[in-house]
């Protein structure tokens, strides 16, 4: 669980997915990183960049998350608003292995807290300690409920949770590599 895991894991994606296309006759696959990405600490795109094979439209064309929406949205898509859902192991803090029992207290703790929050949910796993994140507006939803929530996430395994109070944020692990 390095802080280039997503790299590897795409890289191999890739490369299991450019062979399933290969025997059905297709050469592209497209992947949906925006515009937005290129700004970001986004390892994997390094793997869309090596493979000939993976094209990134969004990217190529400039759109970015907020065009996206707004284009969904004309065009009566249903999830034009559903909340960015990045992969669990982005979760998980850089170091701590990844694993089964891992994502699956990951993804129950984030089930508990959007009981009590409407925004975008994020349950950061540093081992012993959940780190919740919430949109600010959301803070003080979380904090009325923070002994109920606590409880739950502490069923689930943690022995410590946290309300981060400086909010939902993508990308919050990268702190810990200094970006």
């Amino acid at each position: 669980n390095s802080p280039d895991r997503c790299y590897h894991c795409k890289k191999r994606r890739y490369e299991e997915l450019k062979k399933w296309a290969r025997e059905r006759g297709f050469f592209w696959l497209i992947e949906g990183s925006n515009a937005d990405d290129i700004h970001d600490y986004r390892p994997g795109l390094k793997a869309v960049e090596e493979m000939e094979c993976v094209r990134a439209p969004l990217i190529e064309a400039g759109i970015t998350k907020e065009e996206i929406r707004f284009l969904s949205r004309q065009w009566g898509l249903p999830s034009w608003d559903r909340p960015s859902s990045a992969c669990l192991a982005s979760r998980i803090s850089y170091g701590l292995p990844i694993t089964l029992e891992r994502l699956s207290q990951v993804d129950r703790a984030e089930e508990v807290v959007r009981k009590y929050v409407r925004g975008q949910v994020r349950v950061r796993h540093h081992g012993a300690i959940a780190r919740v994140e919430v949109p600010r507006e959301d803070i003080p939803a979380a904090a009325e409920k923070s002994e109920e929530i606590a409880a739950r996430l502490k069923e689930i395994g943690f022995s410590f949770v946290t309300l981060d109070l400086e909010g939902y944020r993508s990308g919050s692990m990268n702190r810990q590599i200094g970006l």
